[in-house]
């Protein structure tokens, strides 16, 4: 279970994104990394799901995934050397904050839960910078 947060008010200094999503402490992981076959495979339809204080945000399942994983890694590895233990970032289901009108951003005291049906969950607390 990956949390993505990004630094919106970085990310959009440019038309470059990656500058608002490497921040040191903004891509919470856990509480488990699997491989494919504890899960079923490589693209099994896992339901994913991320609140923000206990409303909804985004729900999907990861059998609706853009980019099948086994491309990804065959694409990521002629750009970067990928070791044992390198973790790739997927995307992420609709609802993210920035795309709703309104806006809708993440607020110091509030807790987001991500959560990926029977591996559990990742909750952190929004603290400010």
């Amino acid at each position: 279970v990956m949390n993505d947060i990004s630094l919106r008010d970085w990310q959009f200094r440019t038309i470059e994104w990656t500058q608002g999503k490497i921040w040191e402490a903004t891509t919470p992981v856990g509480p488990y990394v699997v491989t494919p076959d504890e899960v079923g495979g490589v693209r099994p339809a896992l339901q994913v799901t991320t609140t923000v204080d206990g409303e909804v945000m985004q729900q999907d399942d990861t059998g609706t995934l853009l980019f099948d994983p086994v491309f990804l890694v065959r694409y990521i590895s002629t750009v970067i050397t990928l070791n044992p233990g390198d973790i790739i970032a997927t995307g992420t289901p609709a609802g993210v904050g920035n795309a709703r009108d309104p806006k809708v951003f993440l607020l110091p005291g509030q807790t987001v839960v991500t959560e990926i049906t029977g591996l559990g969950a990742c909750v952190n607390k929004v603290v400010a910078g």
